[in-house]
């Protein structure tokens, strides 16, 4: 038997190609530190609903519901066309399409990050397709072209891919990535594009239909994205593996949320999404409201929740029970230390009015998280220290 999951360890990881990730400060930091975040949020509250509803800016207009970028700290390089032109994106679980800056683009947003330049690349091929990428704060606008992408070491042709010429998000002129490469089901991408991941499936450049999530809680560098494979060296045990339930978004089942052994949401169970595009753990308002009451958490004039640094060690864990299992999300993960004495909560409430979790970084950080799109599954398994 020994030999068998050795062996099992072996198949699972051939032809694994690992893409570096690096950790950066988030853009809530980056506003934070101009003392623009309060008058951000005021203008623009979280409205994941236009990720996760799907709710359509108009008729006939291709259109991609988006995530809340505005905690997110892990970024990847890409390439794109012949020569490569390079570009830092988050690989995004929560969406399926990827997008960039162009040349074409007026927007202060674009002016400060990497642009492409369709005309310096011999093998991009444009399209009158107009694109339409609506997040709860503004939209990106643009038009779908092909090219030649390099991910790591794979080199993925003539993959569709979207060139902002408007960009009116504020908030993405203080993030430190360029665009976005969506990793989540073909179902939800824009129409007539085909996502990376299945084409990299597709032309034969991965030999096992999944990819895998290794995210760093405190060094900029040692987070992963690794496609085609597991390298069971990055988790402790056996994975545990959780069906999709809603193809599309990685959605899972759960079965209840608890403190202390005490059931404080979803009971009787509920449904999240697995969502490395979102950095916090995204609930229904009356249950996030109720954990932050649990954790003495107060509101702040920016909108946020604080809490005393000091009595983080004396908080409880939040315990998230899947499928038969338990994954505890102690203090020292949802708690937020800005500064020696500044410390916020990682527990956001959804503008929508359904019984719908996002588990994002905050969660991701302590479970190596497998996207196994062969048999619709996440796999889980708390992280090693790396």
């Amino acid at each position: 038997m020994k030999w068998i999951v050795v062996l099992s360890l072996v198949v699972f990881s051939e032809c694994l190609v690992t893409i570096p990730l690096t950790k950066i400060k988030s853009m809530r930091e980056n506003l934070r530190g101009k003392n623009l975040l309060k008058n951000y949020l005021e203008r623009h509250p979280y409205r994941l609903s236009y990720k996760f509803l799907q709710k359509q800016p108009g008729p006939g207009i291709p259109f991609e519901p988006m995530s809340n970028y505005l905690d997110l700290s892990y970024i990847g390089t890409i390439r794109i066309g012949t020569p490569p032109q390079e570009f830092r994106v988050i690989f995004d679980t929560g969406s399926a399409d990827l997008w960039v800056p162009s040349i074409y683009c007026s927007s202060q947003a674009c002016a400060k990050h990497n642009v492409f330049n369709p005309w310096l690349s011999s093998t991009f091929r444009k399209t009158a397709q107009p694109i339409t990428l609506s997040y709860g704060s503004g939209i990106v606008k643009g038009f779908l072209g092909y090219d030649t992408v390099q991910i790591g070491g794979l080199v993925d042709v003539s993959q569709a891919f979207g060139l902002s010429h408007t960009e009116s998000i504020q908030s993405l002129e203080h993030g430190d990535f360029d665009g976005i490469l969506g990793l989540s089901y073909p179902n939800i991408a824009l129409q007539g594009a085909t996502p990376v991941f299945d084409n990299l499936w597709k032309q034969g450049l991965i030999s096992q239909k999944l990819f895998a999530f290794y995210l760093s809680s405190h060094e900029k560098e040692g987070s992963v994205v690794m496609f085609g494979g597991v390298d069971p060296s990055y988790y402790k045990g056996d994975l545990k593996w959780v069906p999709v339930t809603k193809p599309g978004y990685w959605q899972i089942a759960i079965d209840s949320i608890s403190v202390n052994e005490k059931v404080i949401a979803c009971e009787g169970g509920c449904q999240a999404v697995v969502d490395t595009g979102t950095a916090l753990l995204f609930g229904p308002k009356d249950h996030t409201l109720n954990i932050l009451k649990i954790i003495n958490a107060q509101i702040t004039n920016t909108g946020e929740y604080s809490v005393d640094c000091n009595t983080t060690n004396t908080l409880p864990d939040v315990v998230f029970t899947i499928s038969g299992s338990k994954y505890p999300v102690p203090a020292t993960a949802y708690i937020q230390e800005v500064d020696s004495d500044i410390c916020y909560s990682s527990f956001e409430s959804t503008s929508f009015d359904l019984d719908l979790w996002i588990l994002g970084d905050v969660f991701l950080r302590l479970y190596f998280t497998v996207f196994d799109r062969e048999h619709d599954r996440i796999g889980l398994a708390p992280v090693v220290s790396v």
